[in-house]
């Protein structure tokens, strides 16, 4: 399967780019094994790079996004021009070349992928060309390529490498950084169990900085968990402590005195204060509640399908805790969805 996926993007890319040569291939396969092939010493340093050709920019007619053989893509820097800043374009870049492994085994898959296409004659150059070229590139140990002179004339490439993980978000950058011009941010991540609200909280505190609070840090002490409380829709959630002391002091660009539930002990937890920041996320099931969404600047909901949902579910949790899950909290959340259209209503709905 690997192998085919080789051999139809190659064909794409070739078909995109008629003229490439040997060396732009070699790029190619080397990127979507190794990721980013450049050193970026500093944060600093990529962005002012970013900015710098950005300055010089062409329309070379390429798409905005390109998918390497891997799990990486190159993006265009005609991505900016939809909002995206050269600051969060530069901290991808950045923190995909962090991610960046040698898999030497992947690079050799690809290239007998490249062989076995030359002699078929469906690459722009010769059999014995790339094996010439590809000799001269072994006996140097791989090193990172560059695109070929012609190419460059011809196509004039300006992109950054940057991971997989950060593609489906891309549009969602976009909109941050257009609000983050104008002032302070609160976001919303909304979804069903398992969706990745978590881990797109955690991509947004490593790529701006945002402080995160969590619904899930609020669930009902012991005492609220009536049989009316839970039959209510969306009721799970203490709300009435979640706008108290989260949202109403974010409001007012107060420090929030955030104190967490431990669902261990069933005891609320000394409070930790947190001061106000220019961006704040607020991640978990039922985030969006009416009760407080005309706090936020902006809404996301991830959308996952069951069959997936089921199978991180399985994979995260115990027999026991699987069962809450089936039975209980995904029908609480559904009904929840439903009943007040939260997908409907976000700003952003983002399959995961």
């Amino acid at each position: 399967m690997t192998l085919m996926n080789t051999k139809k993007l190659l064909t794409e890319h070739c078909k995109l780019y008629p003229s490439l040569n040997v060396a732009d291939v070699f790029k190619f396969i080397y990127q979507s094994a190794f990721g980013c092939e450049h050193m970026v010493s500093s944060l600093e340093s990529a962005i002012s790079r970013i900015e710098a050709e950005a300055s010089r920019l062409k329309d070379n007619g390429a798409p905005l996004i390109e998918k390497l053989d891997g799990d990486f893509s190159r993006i265009n820097l005609k991505y900016l021009k939809s909002g995206l800043s050269t600051k969060t374009l530069g901290t991808l870049f950045f923190l995909s070349a962090k991610d960046c492994k040698k898999d030497f085994a992947s690079l050799l898959e690809k290239i007998n992928v490249v062989k076995s296409m030359a002699k078929e004659g469906l690459l722009p150059f010769s059999y014995g060309e790339l094996v010439s070229e590809l000799k001269l590139w072994e006996e140097k140990g791989f090193p990172a390529v560059h695109h070929s002179a012609s190419f460059r004339e011809k196509h004039s490439p300006s992109y950054r490498v940057i991971s997989n993980k950060f593609i489906p978000f891309l549009p969602l950058f976009c909109e941050i950084d257009k609000k983050l011009s104008v002032g302070k941010t609160v976001l919303s991540i909304e979804g069903g169990s398992a969706s990745g609200k978590s881990t797109l909280g955690m991509i947004l505190s490593e790529i701006y900085g945002a402080t995160v609070f969590h619904t899930d840090d609020f669930f009902l002490q012991p005492q609220m968990r009536t049989k009316e409380r839970l039959e209510e829709i969306g009721g799970n959630l203490d709300r009435e402590r979640f706008l108290l002391e989260v949202i109403l002091p974010l409001s007012e660009n107060q420090s929030v005195f955030y104190k967490r539930f431990d669902c261990q002990s069933l005891k609320i937890l000394p409070p930790v204060e947190i001061p106000p920041a220019d961006f704040t996320v607020i991640e978990g099931s039922y985030s969006t509640h009416p009760y407080f969404s005309k706090y936020y600047s902006l809404s996301v909901f991830l959308q996952i399908d069951e069959e997936k949902q089921r199978e991180r579910i399985k994979k995260r949790n115990s027999p026991s805790l699987q069962k809450r899950f089936f039975t209980e909290w995904i029908p609480m959340e559904n009904k929840y969805f439903e009943h007040f259209k939260i997908k409907e209503k976000c700003d952003f709905v983002i399959q995961v």
